[in-house]
């Protein structure tokens, strides 16, 4: 069977043990002494593979159904016996220029920690590894795992944010190069960035709120010792936002921009169109007027009249040309 519990540990003052592998005997033991917490990290679970984790940390059925079936908005509930939050990390995919969203939710209780995590880009081990590393941090307590989380998932988030600033840039060169791509594929390319954008904002923007309440200091089993952590987590976050909404603002210039340039692209073609039908027309107009059948006009038999009027349509056609072209219509 795939391993649905990914990783599973008491930290006692800051630092990593060994207990028991039953959860409801982990769970004992970390409430025992008072200064420990339990940290069970899931991959992924089912709904018959969650309903044991559920039932022995006593979580709210409304979040259990939450973390079970994903597609959640960034939020933080309150419950009688835990607190519930889900996040959004994203992943940018160089290769197709890609912003995906996955989902991480985490429960956190009486002496206990539970990460639920959906798809692959919101790895957990560095975070926990980062912490372990760092047993002042995990002397908080469970909401030092929740800190170091967010932490996480919004530094990607300008990580993310500059990887699209570079892509953005050299779709704004693209655009307002002298004669730029195929219009309809610069204009494909604009929209695609926005979706990605959007993906982003999806993900960040809603995680605001959430973020906030954490720094109030009134959220339970959120310790008041550790609002600073999350005012620098926020910070960093609605400079994350501020970033991507320039992102937004710069797509919708770039399109704007490209779709000037279309009207004066078409402008100069119309015009060019104009130009040439009215250089045809003077020819046609003489033709016509020279080719009717008529017995008396004037120099209709004379020797000379074909090649002069070729020579009055070429001198016409010249002329027209000449002016055109001083008018940058050509």
């Amino acid at each position: 069977m795939r391993p649905v519990i990914v990783d599973s540990a008491i930290y006692r003052d800051g630092r990593r043990t060994d207990g028991p592998a039953d959860l409801s005997d982990a769970l004992d033991e970390a409430r025992a002494t008072g200064d420990a917490f339990l940290w069970v990290g899931l991959h992924e679970p089912t709904e018959a593979e969650f309903a044991h984790v559920s039932s022995e940390f006593a979580l709210h059925p409304l979040a259990v159904e939450d973390a079970l079936k994903a597609h959640q908005r960034p939020k933080l509930e309150i419950y009688d016996d835990s607190l519930f939050v889900v996040l959004k990390p994203v992943v940018y995919e160089p290769e197709s220029d890609r912003v995906t969203s996955d989902e991480l939710m985490v429960f956190i209780g009486d002496s206990f920690v539970v990460t639920v995590r959906h798809g692959e880009g919101a790895p957990l081990a560095e975070v926990r590894k980062r912490l372990e590393a760092d047993p002042e941090v995990l002397r908080q307590g469970p909401t030092s795992v929740l800190y170091a989380i967010g932490d996480a998932v919004v530094d990607h988030y300008l990580d993310v944010a500059a990887e699209l600033q570079v892509d953005l840039e050299e779709l704004e060169a693209d655009v307002f190069a002298p004669m730029g791509g195929a219009p309809a594929r610069t204009a494909e390319r604009i929209y695609n960035a926005k979706r990605q954008v959007l993906e982003f904002r999806r993900a960040s923007v809603p995680l605001v709120g959430p973020m906030a309440k954490l720094t109030t200091g009134t959220v339970p089993f959120v310790y008041e010792t550790s609002v600073p952590f999350f005012r620098d987590v926020t910070d960093h976050l609605l400079r994350a936002n501020e970033q991507v909404e320039g992102l937004d603002r710069l797509l919708s210039d770039m399109l704007s921009a490209h779709l000037a340039q279309m009207g004066v692209r078409q402008n100069d073609d119309m015009r060019k169109i104009s130009a040439w039908a009215a250089m045809a027309a003077v020819p046609t107009m003489v033709a016509g007027i020279y080719g009717m059948n008529f017995d008396h006009m004037p120099e209709l038999h004379w020797v000379a009249g074909y090649p002069a009027v070729l020579l009055l349509m070429a001198g016409i056609v010249a002329g027209l040309y000449r002016l055109f072209k001083r008018r940058g219509w050509m």
